[in-house]
């Protein structure tokens, strides 16, 4: 496998953390190394998220992606997709839930949402995977599976089995969201 780097975007409160410990733990799991790093700007108040992901056969050094040096992508609102794109480096894939989430200087009337953000990404990128990630979680259950159903899609993505990601899911999870969340990733990868 060579060096995988995922970014993973979102606001606060959306479970992008969760799904960073996931990812990471799957890695791990499979005798890679990894590397996280979490930048939370405002993250209690709805600002966004940012989690690094690297993933190698030998050491990895740092644990940031540098612009232009992801290979995938994962956006939990469109706003932060779009704000991310220029990581994502050629040939790379970006999973987005096309849920909006309107940051505070729009509601005060001081910006606007970007319009046709999903066209943008379309143009600016060579794999784009867009899903109602919320609906599906809703449908499972519980707005919080939003993360498990972007694991979901992602996860053909990854040199890592489906079973691994199922156990992973076991153990990282708190037991009474288990089912719910094992659910929320099946309709995720077939989605």
């Amino acid at each position: 496998m060579k060096d995988i780097n995922i970014l993973i975007v979102g606001v606060g409160g959306q479970g992008t953390l969760l799904a960073s410990v996931l990812l990471g733990n799957i890695a791990l799991e499979e005798g890679y190394d990894v590397k996280l790093a979490e930048v939370h700007g405002m993250a209690q108040r709805g600002g966004s998220v940012v989690t690094h992901v690297r993933i190698s056969e030998n050491e990895v050094r740092s644990p940031l992606i540098e612009e232009g040096g992801a290979d995938v992508i994962v956006a939990f609102e469109e706003l932060e997709a779009y704000r991310w794109i220029p990581y994502l480096k050629q040939g790379g894939a970006i999973f987005v839930n096309t849920q909006q989430i309107k940051p505070m200087p729009v509601i005060m009337g001081a910006a606007q949402y970007p319009a046709e953000i999903v066209d943008f990404l379309k143009d600016n990128a060579d794999k784009v995977t867009c899903l109602d990630a919320l609906g599906i979680a809703t449908e499972c259950g519980s707005i919080k599976a939003v993360n498990t159903v972007l694991l979901g899609a992602m996860a053909k993505e990854l040199p890592f089995s489906k079973e691994t990601w199922i156990r992973q899911i076991e153990k990282t999870v708190k037991p009474k969201f288990v089912e719910l969340n094992k659910t929320a990733f099946e309709k995720g990868y077939q989605a």
